[in-house]
């Protein structure tokens, strides 16, 4: 690793709220490995256990949703995390259970990554969860971090373009939610666009498009760092910046495991120019 990395505020905590992925690539490993990556603790409450690999998903077994609020709440109890990251929730129950806990932790700083459908086309959360999350979740996180075709499925709204994105964003800020970062990478083009927005402002965070089939995990890795720099300090805005950085070193310099869409490289090092106060 040529470049140096510069640890955050090291007693930052990040409690994980997502599905295990077999493989190692996305879900709660890829998240544990993004905290501590970039400095801070990581803390899980486990929904699902799913078998997959690079090539695709084979099944789910779902955690019961008692298990998971009991994870939360006893948890975060003990030791009080900075910031939620949000993950796969499958299903009415899942969702009424972490808005119980969430309601019961009261920490202000919550992304929500609406996991919909793995990388191989695997749909992983059913239609009343959707309307469940739409609904209720959504009013009670910081900010959201649908890639496009989570966006679509969230507003009914086909994206084809920038300005459709930021239309899309809107929609969803509409639903209640205060921060909306839509990731870019399904549009074609020699960039990458992921745009944030709320009711105040509209950013466009550019990047250069990295020719790669390993990109397994990338949403579950971004979300949470978002997630850790918030529980650093960093505001919303530059907390997407940063996250995006972290996560287009982690494509540039992926290992190449696996025979279909593989992980990316969660110990990239990255430096932090500006001084966490």
């Amino acid at each position: 690793m040529s470049k140096k990395l510069n640890k955050l505020k090291t007693k930052s905590k990040v409690l994980i709220i997502a599905g295990s992925d077999s493989s190692g690539g996305a879900g709660i490993q890829a998240d544990i490995k993004t905290v501590t990556a970039l400095g801070s603790y990581a803390m899980t409450a486990i929904t699902a256990v799913t078998v997959q690999n690079t090539t695709g998903v084979k099944s789910i077994v779902p955690i019961n949703p008692k298990e998971i609020y009991n994870q939360v709440t006893f948890s975060s109890n003990d030791i009080r995390p900075d910031a939620v990251k949000i993950g796969m929730l499958h299903s009415t129950k899942v969702i009424k259970s972490v808005i119980k806990s969430l309601d019961q932790i009261k920490v202000r700083n919550i992304v929500l990554d609406p996991v919909m459908v793995a990388k191989g086309g695997a749909k992983l959360i059913d239609n009343k969860a959707i309307n469940l999350l739409k609904s209720t979740l959504i009013k009670k996180v910081l900010m959201i971090t649908p890639n496009i075709p989570e966006a679509e499925i969230l507003t009914n709204t086909k994206i084809k373009t920038k300005q459709d994105m930021i239309l899309v964003a809107q929609k969803l800020i509409q639903l209640g939610v205060k921060n909306v970062l839509i990731k870019g990478g399904h549009l074609k083009g020699e960039f990458v666009h992921d745009i944030y927005v709320n009711n105040k402002d509209i950013k466009i965070f550019n990047s250069k498009r990295v020719k790669t089939k390993n990109t397994h995990g990338t949403g579950c890795t971004l979300s949470s760092a978002v997630a850790t720099f918030l529980s650093c300090g960093k505001p919303v805005k530059k907390s997407c910046e940063l996250g995006i950085k972290y996560v287009s070193l982690a494509i540039k310099s992926n290992p190449n495991y696996g025979k279909g869409h593989g992980p990316i490289n969660h110990l990239n090092s990255m430096n932090i120019n500006k001084i966490f106060k």
